[in-house]
């Protein structure tokens, strides 16, 4: 009689899409007998392993969706090194309340002071906090442009393909290319060029970062390479 019933409550959470519920059901149940819940506190028990259920999946699918080329987060950016970063704005940044400002940051620095690990950094507080995110790297996100412009669909590929999924963008590698070089790249289009320089810099916080390359110092310590004479 029992099984028949659980098998029915299954059922019926299937029905429901409350796929979390069903593997948590047992469990909770059990505990629920052991510490004598009530109805109420069971209900409420098993919402609450739904609900964070949702938000994890929620999580994974917002990460696959960003495409970082691999999860950084702030605790692992290591401050002792780069001394030159400036941990307090950062800090301040990792609120999040420049995107509901619309507000941009942009990360200034040599090669190697950890740029893109604070990028995909907030990014991936941004996936945590529930907005969607899209990472992608200045020179690929140059070319869809200027392809949709060749095509005549640049407006619309601005305006659905880039700006509008993400509330958060972050462009990866956009020093690589002198702004005093980005016309070029649309055919010569200096009102294009200067409505994405606009997009960029407007509103911007600039978070200069200082210090020598952290990719560098680690290749000296695994011996990759040798150190420089101090001489």
């Amino acid at each position: 009689m029992m099984e028949l019933q659980h098998q029915r409550l299954m059922a019926l959470a299937g029905q429901l899409q409350l796929e979390s519920l069903i593997s948590a059901a047992p469990a909770l149940s059990q505990q629920a007998v052991d510490q004598e819940w009530s109805y109420m506190d069971f209900l409420e028990h098993l919402l609450h392993e739904e609900k964070l259920a949702r938000h994890q999946r929620k999580q994974a699918m917002y990460t696959r969706m960003a495409a970082f080329p691999a999860v950084k987060t702030f605790e692992e950016y290591d401050f002792t090194f780069a001394t030159g970063a400036p941990q307090k704005q950062l800090q301040s940044l990792r609120s999040l309340s420049f995107i509901e400002r619309n507000e941009n940051i942009v990360l200034l620095g040599p090669s190697g002071v950890g740029k893109t690990h604070l990028a995909i950094a907030m990014g991936y507080e941004a996936v945590r906090a529930g907005i969607k995110v899209r990472f992608t790297t200045a020179a690929d996100l140059l070319l869809q442009l200027s392809t949709a412009q060749r095509q005549g669909r640049y407006k619309t590929t601005f305006q659905r393909g880039v700006m509008a999924p993400p509330r958060l963008l972050i462009i990866d590698e956009i020093g690589y290319l002198p702004f005093g070089q980005w016309d070029q790249t649309f055919a010569g289009d200096a009102a294009l060029t200067s409505a994405m320089l606009d997009r960029i810099l407007h509103h911007s916080h600039v978070v200069q970062i200082k210090g020598e390359s952290y990719r560098l110092r680690q290749k000296q310590k695994a011996g990759v390479i040798a150190e420089a004479n101090p001489e």
